[in-house]
């Protein structure tokens, strides 16, 4: 790993730096595990305890902190210590070795445009009229489509797969086995079907339930990815219907994550893990969606939306609403529900025992 002073990532980051600033740190740790040559990450008291069982030279600390109390030689001052985090890892990251140049496994369809300088791994497949921007860096086993258009300095690691079609636009990181551009889920019935009953009676639907058998829409569109953008690791992005499925410039998603055919996702967006989002949702820019958050279909999310870890939004959301519970509620409302639910043991008991002293008067002569 290549090393770096303290002078120069201090400088990078934008940050204060104090102390020897030319030490040269080439990894990062944990304070208690730390070894001369880490940078040890001591962004608040609770860490820097663990500085004294390590022995590291410098660390990133936060504002305020005595860097010489803690035995420090050097220090980093980070007010905004996960900001720090973020520079200081990417400094010190060295990336996936993907060799310049195309490996000789690989399978090129020759109508297929590879730019300059990307690297292309063992046994990718890349199909006609592909189209790799410059600088692009495909790990092994990937598979890429007829179409599909890859944009400049992306990276597309291990067993990604690229549908049809698809467009990825610059910068863009698809982690290992994600599956961009697979058909929607998408089936009618010749006639009305139990789940279209059920919905227009809320579950009353009453009679015999009929034979049907279910006909596949298929999807004609594909994705549109924008710039910036980064898609977890087995997470899958279904192409549109007609139109294609579109994720907006800087948006992140988790691993696991699914997004279903037809949907819009906005700018700068994270959608954690395991977020499902069904066909034809409409997301704003900045929308947060915590883990294991579901949203059913046909449904508009306003932007700078955020919900709590396992939210389920059965309806249009407005903008600027904070989400927590099934279903959804506003997030203070839901808190406010959980209280009153824990108090109701206490309030049995309260309302029982003052049963039995109203029916023990009762029977006092």
């Amino acid at each position: 790993m290549t090393g770096h002073t303290i002078r120069d990532l201090a400088r990078a980051l934008g940050a204060e730096a104090f102390g020897a600033l030319d030490i040269v740190v080439t990894g990062v740790a944990e304070p208690a595990s730390a070894g001369p040559g880490d940078l040890a990450m001591a962004m608040s008291p609770r860490y820097a305890a663990g500085l004294a069982q390590g022995q590291a030279r410098a660390a990133v600390i936060g504002a305020g902190m005595d860097w010489q109390a803690l035995g420090l030689e050097a220090a980093i001052v980070a007010p905004r210590p996960r900001l720090a985090m973020a520079g200081v890892t990417q400094a010190l990251d060295a990336g996936p070795r993907i060799a310049a140049g195309v490996h000789p496994t690989a399978v090129i369809e020759p109508s297929a445009q590879v730019g300059a300088g990307a690297a292309i791994g063992p046994f990718v497949v890349i199909g006609a009229g592909v189209v790799i921007g410059r600088g692009a860096r495909i790990a092994s086993h990937v598979s890429i489509a007829e179409g599909a258009r890859i944009g400049e300095d992306a990276l597309i690691l291990q067993g990604a797969r690229v549908g049809a079609r698809v467009v990825i636009g610059d910068r863009a990181i698809l982690q290992p086995n994600c599956v961009i551009g697979g058909d929607g889920f998408s089936f009618v019935t010749p006639e009305a079907s139990q789940v279209e009953t059920t919905r227009a009676s809320l579950g009353r639907a009453d009679g015999a339930v009929m034979p049907q058998s279910w006909t596949r829409i298929h999807s004609l569109g594909s994705v549109r990815i924008g710039d910036d953008v980064e898609i977890g690791a087995n997470a899958t992005i279904d192409r549109g219907t007609v139109a294609d499925t579109v994720i907006g410039d800087g948006t992140k998603l988790d691993n696991m994550v699914h997004v279903g055919h037809n949907c819009r996702i906005g700018r700068d967006c994270l959608l954690c893990g395991q977020v499902g989002i069904a066909g034809s949702v409409t997301v704003g820019d900045r929308v947060v969606l915590g883990g294991q958050t579901g949203v059913a279909d046909n449904l508009e999310i306003g932007s700078d939306v955020v919900t709590g870890a396992s939210t389920i939004i059965l309806s249009t959301v407005p903008p600027g609403r904070a989400l927590l519970g099934y279903p959804a509620v506003r997030m203070e409302t839901q808190v406010e529900m959980y209280k009153g639910l824990r108090r109701l043991p206490r309030l049995a008991k309260a309302v029982a025992e003052l049963q039995k002293a109203v029916f023990k008067s009762d029977k006092t002569p």
